[in-house]
C-alpha cells in the first residue's frame, strides 16, 4: 500500500493518505513505537494516538504492550475510556496484545482500575510467572498461513475463559487461549511487534473494511 497525497493532521502529526487506511496506536505508554515500524513495514499509514479527539479520524486502532496498571491509570487520566468504549463499538477493528488485552477484557483478575471492558474474555494477568518466566514459543493461529507464528510472552497474561460468540485463534499446549477474536475486536497476549513476522498485522489489517 503506497503511502503519497492529501496530507492529513492527527494530534499534529502529518500523516498521508492515498484511499488507504489509518491506523492509530494508542501512545500513552508501552510498545507503540514497534506497532508504528510493523506498519511502516506494510506501507501502512498510522499515528500515535496521544489525545481521544485523535480517535475519530481512525479506522482501526490497537491497543499496545507495556504496563496494564499504568495505561489504565493514563487512560483514565487523559479521558480516554469512554472515547476507546465507543471506538470498540462502532465496529471499527481494534486489536489489544498483552496489555491491551488486558484493557479490553470484560474480566480481569487484580486490575485495580478499570479497563475498556468490550471484548468478552477473562484474563488472568502474569499468568506465566514474573519477568525472568519470559519465553519465546512457536503457536499455531488460525487465520495465519505459512507455518507457525513466533510469539514473544513478557509477564504475558493468558485468556482463562471466554464467550460463545468469541472465536480463540490460538492455544498452547497447556490449553492456556493466547489469541482471540471477537467480531471487530483482536486479542493477543503476546508480543507480535517485537519479531520481524508482520502476519498478524496483515491479519489485523484484513479486518478493516
Amino acid at each position: 500500500m503506497a503511502i503519497t497525497s492529501n496530507d492529513t493532521s492527527i494530534t499534529g502529526i502529518n500523516i498521508k493518505r492515498e484511499n488507504g487506511p489509518v491506523v492509530g496506536v494508542l501512545a500513552l505508554q508501552g510498545d507503540f513505537r514497534e506497532h508504528i515500524e510493523m506498519l511502516n513495514i506494510l506501507g501502512v499509514v498510522s499515528c500515535e494516538v496521544r489525545l481521544p479527539s485523535a480517535l475519530c479520524d481512525l479506522d482501526a486502532l490497537i491497543i499496545p504492550g507495556g504496563e496494564s496498571t499504568t495505561i489504565a491509570r493514563l487512560v483514565l487520566q487523559y479521558g480516554f475510556l469512554e472515547p476507546l468504549r465507543d471506538f470498540c463499538a462502532s465496529g471499527r477493528p481494534v486489536w489489544g496484545t498483552c496489555a491491551g488485552a488486558i484493557l479490553l477484557a470484560r474480566d480481569v483478575d487484580e486490575l485495580d482500575r478499570p479497563g475498556i471492558q468490550a471484548m468478552d474474555i477473562q484474563i488472568q494477568r502474569n499468568a506465566f510467572g514474573r519477568q525472568l518466566q519470559s519465553f519465546q514459543s512457536q503457536v499455531a493461529i488460525d487465520g495465519i498461513s505459512d507455518g507457525e507464528f513466533p510469539a514473544v510472552f513478557i509477564r504475558a497474561p493468558a485468556i482463562i475463559d471466554v464467550d460463545a460468540s468469541v472465536e480463540i485463534l490460538a492455544t498452547l499446549p497447556d490449553g492456556k487461549i493466547v489469541a482471540a477474536r471477537q467480531r471487530n475486536l483482536l486479542a493477543t497476549v503476546f508480543h507480535p511487534e517485537l519479531t520481524t513476522d508482520v502476519r498478524l498485522h496483515n491479519l489485523f489489517l484484513s479486518m478493516i473494511d
